[in-house]
């Protein structure tokens, strides 16, 4: 089972050191509640500190009370194929100690967790527990009671769900053995022509490529300092807003560390961190090497113009939820995931981000800003993306 290294939220509330408190770590991120709140619960109800771990009774009590549903696990393997999607807290047995147990969280069959037990074959499931319905609840974008809905982006959704809908037509000709010679050949020669016409690939005709089946995930990157530098941000943001634009980022500040949080949907979040870390490390070497550091000064300065200058793909801004692309199809769909995306980190995590604005940096130079910008421009992403769209 694929697994995210998640501490439930421990360092953030102050809590210092290892110890063994996967039922506070597992109930914390599966149900989205404080860390430090199911802390002291778990400590009221066992009257004893949870540190190290608590009965079978009084996680069983607590989850109760929270409206979770407890089902047995019959003793099988730790594998996906024996829990369903969604958000659960998974009760593992070890075989060879029959007083030995584990909680873990699992969402949508990736295990949040400081460690990994599906790599252990001695863990077997004791039983899990789902999270209580939610009326109306939905992982799919909404539109607020009372909102307006733009007549242009429902019209631009139902001209996308049509050309998806002949583009598989054509696909299911081709591909059906009744089909002639010389349909399979029609068929494909009008599949090629209208993806190339609406700029489509393959992936984006598949059944199972839906914002309703995506799957999402969240992932961090550390950087030095309580307070990230400016052009650290602005990094983020640029590849947000042009190599992936349907994942989303923000940050948080833990202990002496600044973490930059990216999410959206799984493979396009592990391809942007990996150029963010690329490209951190590729500018950050750069200004010291030309001015002694990064992070403040004329070496800050020369970063900052560095990120300006990289190259810029898209023909459209991003601009809080409205994306103006020149290609209306990928514009309806990037804004369905982005909604999705935020509605996930909500439901799942238990957050809900909002905007802020910095205070700008002193002693700018304006000379290593533009040394830095013509650095940039001559960056060259053009294998950063992965699978390109064909233009």
């Amino acid at each position: 089972m694929e697994f995210i290294w998640h501490d439930g939220g421990r360092a953030d509330c102050g809590y210092v050191g290892l110890t063994g408190d996967c039922v506070t770590r597992a109930i914390a991120v599966s149900t989205g509640i404080s860390y430090r709140d199911v802390y002291r619960k778990l400590g009221e109800i066992s009257e004893m500190s949870p540190r190290c771990g608590v009965a079978t009774d009084v996680s069983t009590e607590y989850l109760t009370d929270l409206g979770w549903t407890y089902t047995p696990g019959w003793g099988q393997g730790f594998s996906q194929q024996w829990l369903p999607k969604g958000a659960l807290i998974v009760h593992l047995r070890s075989q060879g100690w029959r007083r030995h147990g584990h909680f873990c969280s699992v969402i949508d069959h990736c295990v949040y967790d400081t460690w990994n037990p599906s790599d252990d074959d001695d863990y077997l499931i004791e039983g899990y527990w789902t999270r209580p319905p939610v009326k109306g609840e939905t992982t799919l974008p909404i539109v607020r009671h009372g909102r307006r809905v733009d007549a242009e982006q429902t019209r631009t959704q139902q001209e996308f769900d049509k050309v998806l809908h002949l583009l598989r037509s054509l696909d299911n000709t081709a591909k059906n053995a009744a089909s002639t010679d010389g349909e399979k050949r029609n068929a494909l020669r009008m599949l090629q022509n209208l993806m190339l016409k609406h700029n489509l690939s393959r992936e984006d005709i598949s059944d199972d490529d839906n914002v309703e089946s995506m799957r999402f995930t969240r992932m961090t990157c550390c950087v030095n300092g309580r307070r990230a530098c400016t052009w650290e941000k602005n990094l983020a943001a640029y590849l947000i807003a042009e190599i992936f634009p349907m994942t989303s980022w923000y940050f948080a500040v833990q202990g002496p560390r600044t973490l930059i949080w990216f999410f959206g949907p799984l493979e396009d979040v592990q391809n942007c961190i990996a150029l963010f870390r690329e490209l951190l490390l590729t500018i950050a070497t750069s200004a010291h090497l030309q001015y002694g550091g990064y992070s403040r000064g004329s070496g800050a300065s020369y970063a900052e113009g560095y990120v300006r200058g990289l190259p810029r793909y898209q023909s459209g801004v991003n601009n809080g939820d409205t994306i103006v692309s020149s290609t209306a199809l990928i514009h309806a769909r990037t804004i369905a995931v982005r909604k999705a995306a935020t509605l996930w980190l909500k439901i799942e995590c238990g957050m809900t981000l909002v905007s802020e604005r910095g205070s700008g940096r002193n002693q700018h130079d304006p000379d290593a800003a533009s040394r830095g910008k013509e650095h940039g421009s001559k960056h060259d992403l053009s294998a950063a993306n992965g699978r390109k769209r064909l233009t």
